[in-house]
């Protein structure tokens, strides 16, 4: 996996550039409009090419036939409807591009004949209006006389992104830990090293052990998947022709509405705007200390299920108190997108069983440097806690077989 994650990784971003030289197949429609509405204004675009036929049935016989891929039939708005109702006939069901582009063109037709007998505005009247916008951009002051802008949408994405990577390598390595002391445990291996260590001893050195395994895969998978990436972007660079990237964009027009379009320019400059005000080195700084400290205290918790049961299948019944926290954690997100500096995002991140997923949420945000302090030695405090909790279940339960452990059990060792 340390080979082909970054593969995989790549492949995300490589597949849809090598997708891009694949040319869209083009689709022929037949146009029957009743309506006499759409007929003359309907216009070829992308990869939709629009025929008028002379009827239904003579649409219906070349679909049929395989002359076209659609039969568009529009019909005349009865009197107790506002607007014609249009019927897109096929052999096999449309793509989602495809129906979404008849759509779009039939609603723009629809809307500028509206416009111009209705209203008395032109198509060129009615873009300038909706083109008036106005942005509302979050500044962020960090010193007198200087306001800086803060790109809310890609600090959230940030957020979220180390939030659910540090969720999924705590599982990850965390279960690594307990499977190998079941695994030294049921091998009897352990016998032989508890009789030159301490127990406490093997339980530090298997979780440190595993984290720096797992902090060198993660190292690995960054340095390996920018680099497949940079080698196979400049490979395919060449190979996108001109026209083939203006045909998607016209494909794009027509398939996504005007208005949304300008919304999304309008986000990626914002976007780019704010990208350069975001302090990634500190960011990464802080995965880093929420990621190894919150691995320390859930895989010491993990190494004591570990050492108190002899398969997997009895670790169930312990796994869902040390699950619950950080799946709440996660469920927890929408609402600490919503506020990050709210009182549910605040506590969330000092308890230390959901600070490590909680406060990577809140730390592109801005997050007092109290607040983080306290955070950190709080989850410090809470790995020494857990550990010493956890060697004492280890040292007894490491050489305990064939008995099933409850919590009632765990409750002895711990007072022993």
């Amino acid at each position: 996996m340390t080979i082909l994650g970054p593969v995989l990784f790549a492949s995300l971003l490589l597949v849809p550039m090598l997708l891009m030289n694949i040319t869209t197949d083009q689709h022929t429609i037949a146009v029957v409009d009743e309506s006499s509405i759409f007929e003359s204004e309907l216009e070829s675009r992308g990869n939709l090419v629009f025929s008028r036929v002379s009827s239904l049935d003579d649409g219906i016989n070349q679909l049929e036939n395989g002359t076209f891929d659609f039969l568009l039939h529009i019909q005349e708005a009865e009197e107790n409807q506002a607007n014609p109702v249009a019927l897109l006939f096929n052999r096999q069901p449309p793509g989602l591009g495809t129906q979404s582009a008849v759509q779009n063109q039939l609603q723009d037709i629809l809307r500028n004949k509206l416009l111009k007998e209705t209203f008395q505005i032109s198509a060129e009247e009615y873009g300038a209006i909706r083109a008036v916008r106005i942005n509302v951009s979050a500044q962020n002051i960090r010193e007198r006389d200087e306001i800086r802008e803060f790109a809310t949408g890609l600090n959230t994405g940030i957020g979220y992104a180390m939030a659910f990577l540090i969720y999924i390598f705590v599982f990850l390595f965390g279960a690594q830990v307990m499977t190998g002391v079941i695994e030294e445990k049921s091998s009897r291996i352990v016998e032989v090293i508890v009789s030159s260590v301490k127990p406490f001893q093997i339980m530090m050195g298997k979780i440190i052990g595993i984290a720096m395994v797992g902090l060198t895969q993660f190292l690995l998978w960054i340095i390996l998947t920018v680099a497949i990436v940079a080698v196979g972007g400049l490979a395919l660079a060449p190979t996108l022709a001109q026209a083939e990237v203006s045909q998607m964009a016209t494909d794009m027009e027509a398939m996504v509405p005007s208005e949304m379009m300008a919304r999304l320019a309008v986000m990626f400059e914002n976007v780019l705007a704010g990208a350069g005000n975001i302090n990634f080195v500190f960011i990464i700084l802080m995965f880093l200390i929420y990621f190894i400290g919150g691995y320390l205290l859930y895989a010491s918790l993990f190494a004591a299920v570990g050492s108190a049961v002899d398969n997997e299948a009895d670790s169930q019944q312990f796994m869902l108190p040390l699950t619950v926290p950080l799946i709440l954690a996660i469920v927890a997100i929408p609402m600490i997108m919503q506020d990050p500096n709210g009182t549910v995002a605040f506590w969330m991140s000092m308890i230390p069983l959901t600070s490590p997923v909680v406060m990577m949420m809140r730390v592109p945000f801005g997050v007092p440097t109290w607040e983080l302090m306290l955070s950190i030695g709080l989850l410090t405090t809470g790995f020494i806690l857990t550990t010493w909790l956890a060697a004492k279940i280890y040292r007894v339960g490491i050489l305990m077989y064939g008995k099933k452990v409850n919590y009632k059990e765990l409750w002895k060792w711990l007072r022993y």
